[in-house]
């Protein structure tokens, strides 16, 4: 599940809203809902977000973290390390080999330490 995925369906849940109904009040088919909840489907569009924002009702910073999220969502991600330092591409490949087996608490601190500011 992307982060976007698991935002909406806490809304949904917190608002005990079927996958159906938001489906069908969208426009969209459930298959495509679900999959998109689920990672298996890209980051949804611009439109797609506002969309789903005005379905909830969604105030401004709602708003923004719903995008921001959605912006982080792409299930299947490249990363570039051409013209980096090594240690930069032995990273992206090592967590790309070992991302499965972090338990949940391994994956929060990398998290918090990747989202540290430099500078």
């Amino acid at each position: 599940m992307t982060p976007f995925g698991n935002r909406i369906r806490e809304l949904r849940a917190r608002r005990n809203v079927t996958l159906t109904d938001m489906a069908n009040a969208l426009q969209l088919s459930p298959a495509y809902l679900s999959a998109l909840e689920h990672g298996h489907r890209g980051r949804p569009s611009p439109g797609l977000v506002q969309q789903i924002c005005g379905y909830f009702n969604l105030v401004w910073d709602e708003v923004d973290e719903i995008k921001r999220l959605a912006q982080l969502s792409h299930p299947k991600v490249t990363v570039d390390t051409a013209g980096l330092e090594p240690e930069a591409t032995e990273l992206a490949n090592l967590l790309s080999e070992r991302i499965a087996g972090l338990s949940d608490d391994q994956l929060a601190r990398m998290l918090a330490i990747i989202s540290e500011r430099v500078g």
